[in-house]
């Protein structure tokens, strides 16, 4: 009977040393799997999302070459190249006061490739076009940056003999003349509007242009012997006394043309118009695209080198985030849709 019990132990002890065994070997077997398997993951490239923009980008400019929205498009598109490290192309499309480029840019993709750049006639145009403005500010655009502002101008060709408002004013009630302005429904065209037609009831009539370069051009040629354009236009012209800037509608004088009264001092307090040039994107882009060109033009904007190429073209840089470009630009709106109805302004 002890020999049987001693064999019965020796059976149970080997079948325990056996089962602790084979634990062991599964738990081996266990970790070298999971080791295997975390070096098989490490290993693994996992797909990332592409770095934005990662391929060119196409600013379209509502209005022709030699004008300030052009003229700021290309100042900042050339820095811009540089901080995104992508090509950006610089696309003209003009025409109907900048409703052109915002109806062709309203339909591109919502990519984040795409932008308008214009003027605050894309803040007129919907009050002074109605459906005819072809877009909705509020739903086919997000608001990207105001890159610049200037006032607009009054300015006169140089054989015209007048040399102040007042003389303007005192010309105009003798003679048959005429106004050009970069299209109807910009806010230099609207300045005019309600100065000549609305305040002095003169009958000068306007000759729309596609854009403030060709304005200017107007009239430092004499096609018509008033030019009313953004302070950009016309600004060398004035320096080389080929015209005379006479009036300026801004709430404080210009540092560039410390000579040249604003219209408020000349007794005209109801005239405080600006123009400006806006990147905004089609409706629908990426938030996170927005607030990447965004921030990207903010610095450029922000640098001195650019601030001095804008200066030099009489645009004052502004920037800004895309709330406060929103908030700008719906203020905007609702000033330019007050100054369209008690001017009855109508588009040419």
């Amino acid at each position: 009977m002890h020999t049987a019990l001693t064999t019965q132990l020796k059976v149970k002890n080997n079948f325990i040393k056996e089962r602790a065994q084979l634990k062991l070997e599964m738990m081996a077997k266990t970790i070298t799997l999971g080791s295997l398997l975390a070096v098989l993951l490490s290993t693994v490239a996992i797909p990332s999302q592409a770095a934005y923009p990662e391929k060119p980008i196409r600013l379209t400019v509502s209005f022709p070459p030699g004008g300030p929205v052009d003229m700021a498009a290309r100042i900042i598109g050339n820095r811009l190249s540089d901080v995104l490290k992508q090509s950006v192309i610089v696309d003209n499309k003009t025409g109907a006061g900048g409703n052109v480029g915002a109806q062709i840019v309203a339909k591109y993709p919502n990519d984040g490739y795409n932008f308008l750049v214009t003027s605050s006639s894309y803040a007129v145009n919907p009050s002074l076009y109605g459906e005819k403005a072809g877009y909705n500010p509020q739903k086919d655009f997000s608001p990207v940056i105001i890159i610049a502002t200037q006032p607009n101008v009054i300015s006169v060709n140089e054989k015209v003999p007048v040399k102040t408002i007042d003389e303007l004013k005192a010309y105009a009630m003798k003679e048959k003349l005429s106004f050009s302005s970069p299209g109807s429904g910009t806010t230099p065209h609207l300045t005019c509007e309600n100065l000549f037609h609305v305040i002095w009831k003169t009958d000068i009539t306007h000759i729309p242009y596609r854009g403030a370069g060709p304005a200017s051009v107007a009239v430092v040629g004499g096609e018509t012997p008033i030019g009313c354009t953004a302070v950009a236009g016309v600004f060398q012209f004035h320096k080389q006394g080929k015209v005379r800037i006479i009036g300026v509608s801004s709430t404080e004088r210009v540092s560039d043309l410390p000579e040249v009264p604003t219209l408020q001092e000349l007794g005209y307090p109801q005239i405080q118009d600006y123009t400006w040039v806006a990147v905004l994107a089609p409706a629908g882009t990426s938030p996170d695209q927005v607030n990447t060109i965004n921030r990207a033009i903010a610095k450029i904007v922000a640098e001195p080198d650019t601030k001095e190429k804008l200066s030099q073209a009489g645009l004052i840089p502004v920037g800004g985030t895309v709330a406060q470009t929103t908030t700008y630009i719906n203020n905007e709106l609702k000033h330019w849709s007050k100054v369209v109805i008690e001017t009855k302004a109508k588009p040419e």
